[in-house]
């Protein structure tokens, strides 16, 4: 039986983006700003993110603890609320739309590994989160994921695979429970 080989990882993929110089700088902002609760200022949060090269819409409030990898590849529309613990692992492009709720300790994801190669290559796959759309707390959305508009995962639901538009979604792996009706 083959076993893992490290040593042959490929990390090909990874494309952090920006220069070093702008990743050094942006970790230590990330830190300081974005993943403690020193700053619990919306505005400021934002306007970092646009000099850093994120796409920032009207009214993004971004509450503490948050981690946000490459804010250069983060696009988020407006009227969004980003809760407390939420991660952002964006090693490539996250799409939020408009009028979302990701709720405290979400995980966006957008990277995994290959584990039936033994190099346990890296993956990675771009989410995308439509206008509606609500994460619930300590969900995760896996990478290559589209959360069509309006939909919703519930707290500790795990996403692998596209969710329709106007449903609510349960379970590891979150599975369709029933449509959504707004009111």
């Amino acid at each position: 039986m083959k076993q893992t080989d490290l040593l042959s990882y490929n990390n090909s993929p990874y494309k952090p983006g920006g220069n070093v110089v702008k990743r050094i700088l942006w970790h230590y902002m990330n830190a300081f700003v974005f993943k403690s609760s020193l700053f619990p200022v919306y505005g400021l949060k934002n306007w970092i993110l646009r000099l850093f090269g994120a796409k920032i819409g009207r009214q993004v409030e971004i509450k503490p603890n948050v981690n946000i990898k490459y804010p250069w590849h983060l696009v988020i529309g407006n009227e969004v609320w980003i809760g407390e613990n939420v991660w952002i692992d964006n090693l490539v492009a996250v799409v939020i739309g408009n009028n979302i709720c990701i709720s405290q300790g979400a995980l966006l994801l957008t990277g995994s590994h290959n584990y039936k190669k033994s190099s346990f290559d890296l993956l990675t796959g771009g989410i995308i989160l439509e206008d509606g759309a609500w994460i619930g707390a300590c969900a995760i959305v896996n990478m290559s994921v589209t959360v069509a508009s309006h939909a919703v995962l519930t707290s500790g639901s795990v996403a692998n695979k596209d969710l329709e538009p106007y449903s609510v979604y349960q379970g590891n792996p979150a599975v369709k429970i029933r449509p959504r009706v707004i009111s």
